[in-house]
């Protein structure tokens, strides 16, 4: 039977001892960046990843080295954008180790949000068996809305269901009031910015009163609970151990606060990311999340994978100068 060393040190972390002889060669099957970033297990990590360095096989192989070192699979927390980007990386660890890693969580944020807020949705003031509603439902109830409230008769143009709708999100995931958005992108309803903002009153206020959510509500309303709810941040930090999150440059601001405060706990938060590129923005992410991890996690470890296995030496030279000429990116 394989023994496992478990030593505690300063600041509650558990420090996991590396056993001498694991199932997997890691050493041998990735190279030193990708070794160091999976076998990395304690305290803030942000693996900095472009495209074709072997950031999947990353997690992969970090899912099944933290599950083979003894660490409950269930205590893992896989954060994707995709259900089936998840499904996929505990696939292959499942195939690289064993059945363990399929018990691991993974998925989208939307998708764990939706199921801590079936258990804890009391606490904000819904039923636990709210309605979702998708994209088109939501334009349907904001412009019932924008009809009784009569906005629709007026002789001056108001603006359709479509772009109400998209304006409302986004205020929402970029954290920004209706009042500026309007005024950067629809310069021409600034006279009508009251009535705007009142529709948009009235639709948190209907969905609040039929128990509904859209998509954007699932994360606002589980950074609430987190934020509001001490007892429940804490119970889940406290079985979600070790959180790894992809992709991390396409996050809007909410979903990096969910994030740290999952971690709020342990800190053993890993975020994996490209500093020079952030293809989401039209959703609110900001590429400003990674830029600044490393300032607001000040211990954190910073690792780059910069071995590329798709390109060829020109094209990542070309790929390299354009890059540096970018406005934003982490230091070299």
């Amino acid at each position: 039977m394989k023994k496992f060393t478990l030593k505690t040190l300063p600041g509650d972390h558990l420090h996991l001892v590396q056993p001498q002889h694991l199932r997997i060669n890691y050493k041998q099957e990735i190279n030193p960046a990708q070794y160091e970033a999976v076998t990395s297990v304690n305290g803030p990590h942000l693996i900095i990843a472009g495209a074709g360095t072997g950031k999947t096989r990353t997690i992969v192989y970090r899912v099944a080295y933290l599950v083979e070192l003894g660490i409950k699979p269930d205590s893992l927390l896989l954060l994707t954008f995709t259900r089936r980007a998840a499904q996929e990386m505990l696939r292959k660890a499942s195939i690289l180790l064993d059945s363990r890693c399929e018990q691991v969580s993974g998925g989208t944020f939307h998708s764990f949000a939706n199921s801590v807020l079936r258990k804890h949705a009391g606490r904000l003031g819904y039923e636990n068996n709210f309605t979702i509603l998708d994209q088109a439902d939501a334009e349907d109830v904001v412009n019932l809305i924008r009809t009784r409230m009569k906005y629709d008769t007026r002789e001056k143009r108001f603006p359709r269901k479509e772009t109400l709708y998209d304006l409302y999100s986004r205020s929402l995931n970029t954290v920004t009031p209706v009042k500026e958005l309007l005024a950067a992108d629809y310069p021409q309803y600034m006279e009508i910015e009251n009535d705007i903002t009142a529709l948009h009153n009235a639709y948190v206020k209907y969905k609040h009163e039929h128990n509904l959510m859209d998509y954007d509500d699932l994360l606002l309303n589980f950074a609430l609970l987190l934020r509001q709810e001490e007892a429940v941040r804490a119970a889940l930090s406290e079985h979600y151990k070790y959180i790894m999150v992809d992709e991390y440059q396409d996050t809007n601001k909410l979903q990096a606060e969910i994030v740290k405060l999952l971690a709020s706990k342990h800190r053993n938060l890993m975020v994996v990311g490209d500093d020079a590129q952030c293809i989401y923005s039209f959703r609110g992410s900001t590429i400003r999340n990674i830029l600044t991890f490393s300032e607001e996690f000040n211990d954190c470890r910073i690792i780059k994978l910069e071995e590329n296995y798709r390109s060829t030496q020109p094209i990542l030279n070309l790929a390299n100068e354009i890059i540096v000429r970018g406005r934003e990116r982490l230091g070299s």
